[in-house]
């Protein structure tokens, strides 16, 4: 490719994205006339007609839509990559896209948020919610956030949050109905709510330790939810005994409108860490916000 190609080629792309040479030398920042002049001298190296001009109307040929489809991508991925080579500059800046699950952006990301934009006001930051655990290099993230053990281990993570607990609650008013379990055996007579998990449709079963062995129980129940909020709403109404993270529900403990059961069963196990992939260099901005959110003990 000749150098005046890079040129001409661009100027292509944005007469044939616009349909309009007007928007199209706007877009530029140059004159009509100058951008036709360029458009020409293109069609005249490569042999063929790529636009078919009108009074009115500015289209692609046949050879020019051809050529289009094969400018976008390859034109979008030299934009991400000249973005992604400036967000590596000392200097923390452009975009972190994040993917994490509802409690710990709640608890851990937005109240750290505020800090990190009056330290960094150059740096977007974009969440996105998922309950599946997401592939973050095919999903474009830039990092993830989920509990340490389900981490990959081709990736680097990093604590944000303490050793996380699960916990087995019911309101006060279900206890008056049903016994405490004293084992999880004993939850194959109890209305527990399921959690459905959304990365493999499946139903969680309530993970235990028994003398430091993983004891996984398959429970039953006349609700079923997919999402943490409800889940921790359901009990407190009463709707059954909910397998919930200590830290969801620690002011309902403490106030009582939660009481707990199975707690020798459930030790603390690694909490929340923010990982992202080991083989990408991370952009200054990533590194600024893993800085603020690091868990120190």
């Amino acid at each position: 490719m000749k150098r005046e190609d890079l040129g001409d080629l661009a100027a292509f792309l944005a007469v044939a994205e616009e349909q309009s040479f007007t928007r199209g030398a706007a877009r530029l920042g140059l004159s009509q006339a100058t951008l036709s002049q360029t458009i020409s001298n293109l069609e005249q190296r490569l042999g063929v007609r790529l636009l078919a001009r009108t009074t009115r109307s500015v289209r692609t040929t046949e050879a020019g839509q051809r050529l289009l489809e094969t400018l976008r991508p390859a034109f979008a991925d030299i934009d991400a990559e000249m973005r992604s080579l400036a967000e590596l500059s000392d200097t923390p800046s452009g975009t972190i896209r994040l993917t994490t699950i509802r409690y710990p952006a709640r608890a851990l990301v937005l109240p750290a948020l505020t800090r990190f934009h009056k330290a960094f006001p150059g740096v977007k930051v974009e969440i996105s919610i998922e309950d599946a655990f997401t592939d973050i290099v095919a999903g474009g993230f830039d990092a993830g956030i989920r509990f340490g053990q389900q981490v990959e281990k081709d990736m680097v993570a990093v604590p944000i949050g303490p050793d996380a607990r699960a916990a087995v609650v019911a309101s006060p008013d279900y206890f008056t109905r049903y016994p405490k379990p004293v084992s999880p055996h004993d939850l194959a007579r109890h209305d527990c709510i399921n959690f459905r998990m959304a990365s493999a449709s499946n139903i969680f079963r309530w993970r235990f330790w028994d003398n430091g062995r993983p004891l996984d129980v398959k429970v039953d129940g006349t609700l079923t939810v997919n999402d943490g909020d409800i889940l921790e709403e359901a009990a407190l109404a009463g709707q059954g005994l909910a397998y919930i993270f200590e830290d969801q529900v620690t002011d309902h403990l403490r106030s009582g409108r939660l009481l707990r059961c199975l707690e020798d069963w459930c030790p603390p196990s690694p909490g929340y860490h923010l990982y992202y992939p080991t083989r990408r260099q991370k952009p200054a901005a990533l590194t600024a916000l893993i800085d603020m959110l690091r868990y120190r003990a």
